[in-house]
């Protein structure tokens, strides 16, 4: 089965299609008042989707069987505000982290519909953590395994940082642990981190960007908590960027 939401026609919908005959299997319409942002089957719980939306609801749904609103709807986080992204991550992928569109940052816990932490002004406790510019903006959040979580920010002039989110006991946003620089050069809007970056090491082949700018961006990582070398794409290949004089090492682009 695949699913999809059309953003052309009704952006509220979730389509179910059976991708082995092509055909449309089920229809999800009342759930959500405001368009859908995300779609998320949740690992290692068989047949529950976690469906996000402007209408700052999270809405969890059981897929088994015949499909429809009123009897595989089993619950529904309120967030309050229009929502961007949401993932799922802990060990048991019990936990649920969700970024909004007024850039705040949460953690659920999607079994129980338990908030777990609330960072209203992640921004600033992202900037504080730092030396380069104001955190402008979210790109996305990522999980190597268990319960550990970054957030990554971003400035509008292109630089990246991966900033781990303490969620138990008191909650916090602490210095980045990876800052990627010098192959942007406006806001990035998009991040896919590389079998490396999953087992939560920055060695090797850390992941690929992609932003305003038009540039596709791979990084390279090794043992320093700055990347200073990427790929970036011209307009038919991948060129290298190796930043000049570069005293203090930062994670650029390969």
């Amino acid at each position: 089965m695949i699913i999809f939401w059309l953003l052309d026609v009704n952006p509220r919908q979730i389509l179910f299609w059976d991708w082995r005959n092509k055909k449309q299997v089920a229809c999800l319409e009342e759930s959500h008042v405001d368009d859908v942002t995300q779609v998320h089957f949740v690992p290692n719980h068989q047949n529950k989707l976690a469906s996000a939306s402007a209408d700052g609801l999270i809405c969890i749904f059981d897929t088994n069987g015949d499909i429809n609103d009123d009897d595989h709807l089993e619950s529904v986080i309120n967030v309050g505000t229009s929502i961007a992204k949401v993932g799922v991550f802990g060990d048991s992928y019990e936990k649920l982290w969700c970024l909004t569109n007024i850039e705040t940052l949460s953690v659920w816990d999607w079994k129980e519909g338990t908030n777990e932490a609330n960072f209203e002004e992640a921004r600033s406790l992202a900037s504080e953590s730092w030396t380069l510019d104001h955190v402008d903006y979210f790109v996305d959040c990522h999980s190597s395994g268990g319960d550990n979580l970054w957030v990554i920010g971003g400035t509008n002039a292109g630089s990246i940082g991966y900033f781990p989110v303490k969620y138990k006991g008191t909650a916090m946003i602490g210095p980045p642990e990876a800052v990627l620089g010098g192959g942007h050069m406006g806001v990035v809007r998009s991040i896919l981190p590389m079998p490396s970056m999953q087992s939560g090491t920055a060695q090797g082949l850390f992941g690929w960007t992609g932003g305003e700018d038009g540039r596709l961006c791979c990084w390279k990582g090794d043992d320093s908590p700055v990347i200073s070398r990427s790929w970036i794409s011209s307009t038919s290949t991948l060129a290298l960027k190796v930043p000049r004089n570069r005293k203090n090492s930062r994670r650029c682009p390969y």
